[in-house]
């Protein structure tokens, strides 16, 4: 069974495709030869495999005749060795792999470039769950938060609605965190979680008593986050944030914290290397 995509993402393939503006030269396009090729997919680095519904719907979106790919879908998420060789073949008309290769592989690179990345983290984090944040690149979101899931990690908020977030602006503008969360209570959307940033233990005491449950701590050091532990209650959660790293991860993994968000997981992730190639079947 082919993975569905929503009409929503078609709109940001037809967008993906308008980049390579195909309408400068019909006459190329369409003396294309449609004959098929054996397609090999070749992954050249260590990685998660993540993408590959979009890497095989890019094919889909230009092709009259779609192709099935569930056989190939157990490798989704799966770990790879760049010392295992490994290579995916498939069929495809030469017309639509040779229109659609940069744009399949420009997802499955990033996809897989942000599990691989979120996996290490996964991989430090122990109980902690690993969260991303809205840094992500414009028109990739929905794939770079899916390919933090298939990474082990969980996805923070998809957009500004859905939860209420108050940072360093909000209580500049409205003239601190009470005030803040007061703004954003008298809103009265009953179930709409209120996250509030915190920069020190004077203000996590103010936003708790102002009716604060969840809360991040921003650019905290272990010892400070230690402090916010012991007078944790047991209906608040603490997410921390800011300078956390690979190298440094194992300071923040302490009893008491629930989550660590980083934006690096999809603004700093090293590319992993891939490539798709074309053999022409014999005559």
């Amino acid at each position: 069974m082919a993975f569905d995509i929503p009409k929503i993402y078609e709109k940001n393939f037809a967008l993906f495709f308008a980049e390579d503006d195909f309408s400068k030269n019909y006459a190329y396009l369409n003396s294309l030869p449609s004959k098929k090729v054996e397609c090999v997919l070749k992954l050249k680095d260590d990685l998660v495999l993540a993408g590959l519904p979009f890497f095989f719907e890019t094919f889909n979106y230009l092709a009259k005749e779609k192709i099935e790919y569930s056989d190939f879908m157990p490798n989704e998420g799966k770990t790879f060795k760049k010392s295992d060789f490994v290579e995916i073949k498939f069929e495809l008309p030469f017309n639509i792999a040779l229109t659609g290769e940069r744009i399949a592989l420009n997802l499955l690179q990033r996809a897989s470039s942000v599990a691989t990345y979120t996996n290490q983290f996964v991989q430090k984090s122990g109980h902690v769950k690993i969260l991303d944040t809205r840094k992500t690149t414009p028109g990739l979101r929905f794939v770079e938060k899916y390919a933090v899931k298939v990474g082990g990690g969980y996805n923070h908020r998809f957009g500004q609605m859905d939860a209420w977030m108050i940072k360093d602006n909000h209580k500049e503008f409205f003239g601190g965190v009470e005030m803040a969360i007061k703004y954003f209570q008298d809103l009265s959307t009953f179930y709409q979680p209120l996250v509030v940033e915190i920069h020190d233990l004077d203000e996590l005491a103010s936003a708790y008593q102002a009716g604060a449950k969840h809360f991040l701590l921003d650019n905290f050091t272990p010892a400070e986050i230690q402090h916010a532990i012991e007078i944790k209650k047991e209906d608040m959660t603490y997410e921390v944030s800011g300078g956390i790293s690979l190298k440094n991860i194992e300071g923040y993994i302490l009893n008491g914290v629930d989550a660590i968000s980083s934006g690096s997981l999809t603004y700093n992730a090293p590319q992993v290397d891939l490539s798709l190639k074309f053999k022409r079947r014999s005559l």
